[in-house]
C-alpha cells in the first residue's frame, strides 16, 4: 500500500519562503526600472536645456515630420528622441560616429510611435549603423536594413539619402523601425504597448484584402516588395503612410484611416495625434 504525501508544515514554509524571495525580486526589478527612467528623465531634462537650439536644428533640417509639428508636438518629439537615445546603445561598423546619427534613428523609431503610450521599442538594447550596404547570413542581395533578435541595423548611406528624399515612399529608417514595432509587440513583448497590440488585428481585417489582392496581382500606391510577404507589406505601409500620406489617404482611404487608428496619428495634421496621451 502506496502512503499519501503529506505537506508538511516545513513544505509549507519553504513554499512561502519562495514567493517571498520571487515577490522581493520583482520589486526590486520594478523600482529599479522606475529610478532608471526617473535618472533618465532628469538627464533628458537637463540635455534639452543645455543643448535645445542644436538638437532642433538638426532635426529640423533632417526630418520632414518634425519640421511639420507644432512648437509644443517638437518639444515633445525631442523629449522621446533623448529618452529613447538614453535606453539604447549604438555600435558603428565601418563608420565614424556623428552626433546626428544617434539623434536622427532614434527619430525614426520616435516617428512612428509618436502616437503611443510606450515608444522605445524596450527590448532593443543595440543599433548598428553601419557605413553601406551588407551581407547578412545566406541571402544574396545586400541589405539596407534588418531587424533581428540581436538589434537593428541599418545602412547609413541610405538611411540618409531616403530621409532626403521624403516623397518617393522609400525609407530604410521607417521599415526598419516598422519591422521592430511589430517584433516588440508579436514575438518578445518587451516595451509591448497594449493598444497597439490589441488594435492591431483591426488594422489586418482592411489590411489583409489588400495584401492578398496584391499577391494576385493587382497594383497601387504601395511597391510591389509589399507583395512579397504580410510583414513587408506591414512596413512599406509604414513608408507610404508617412511619406506620401495625402496621396495614400487618397487612393487608399480604407487602409490609410486604419493606419492613422492604430498608431493614433494622422500626419496630414499639425498636431499628428488624434488622441491625447502623457506628455512623454
Amino acid at each position: 500500500m502506496h502512503e499519501k504525501p503529506v505537506f508538511s508544515i516545513r513544505m509549507f514554509n519553504d513554499a512561502f519562503h519562495m514567493l517571498g524571495l520571487i515577490a522581493a525580486g520583482l520589486l526590486i526589478a520594478w523600482a529599479v526600472v522606475r529610478l532608471r527612467r526617473r535618472y533618465n528623465s532628469l538627464l533628458v531634462d537637463k540635455l534639452i536645456d543645455a543643448r535645445h537650439k542644436d538638437f532642433d536644428s538638426l532635426l529640423s533640417r533632417n526630418n520632414p515630420y518634425y519640421r511639420s509639428l507644432t512648437p509644443e508636438g517638437r518639444n515633445r518629439f525631442l523629449r522621446r528622441v533623448l529618452l529613447f537615445i538614453e535606453g539604447k546603445n549604438f555600435e558603428y561598423i565601418d563608420i565614424r560616429r556623428e552626433e546626428a546619427m544617434p539623434l536622427l534613428v532614434s527619430a525614426a523609431a520616435v516617428q512612428l510611435t509618436f502616437g503611443l503610450d510606450h515608444f522605445q521599442l524596450d527590448y532593443f538594447k543595440t543599433i548598428y549603423i553601419i557605413k553601406d550596404k551588407y551581407r547578412y547570413g545566406l541571402y544574396n542581395q545586400p541589405f539596407e536594413g534588418h531587424v533581428s533578435a540581436d538589434g537593428i541595423y541599418l545602412s547609413w548611406t541610405h538611411f540618409v539619402r531616403e530621409f532626403t528624399d521624403y516623397s518617393d515612399g522609400q525609407n530604410v529608417g521607417l521599415h526598419e523601425m516598422a519591422h521592430a514595432l511589430t517584433y516588440v509587440n508579436f514575438t518578445v513583448h518587451e516595451g509591448q504597448d497594449n493598444t497597439f497590440h490589441q488594435s492591431f488585428a483591426s488594422f489586418s481585417e482592411v489590411a489583409r484584402p489588400v495584401f492578398q489582392r496584391m499577391q494576385a496581382g493587382e497594383t497601387n500606391l504601395l511597391n510591389a516588395y509589399a507583395a512579397s510577404s504580410y510583414q513587408e507589406f506591414w512596413a512599406v505601409c509604414i513608408e507610404t503612410f508617412f511619406e506620401r500620406s495625402a496621396a495614400f489617404k487618397s487612393q487608399i482611404p480604407e487602409l490609410y484611416g486604419s493606419l492613422c487608428t492604430l498608431l493614433n496619428q494622422d500626419p496630414l495634421t499639425p498636431e499628428k495625434l488624434l488622441t491625447p496621451i502623457d506628455y512623454q
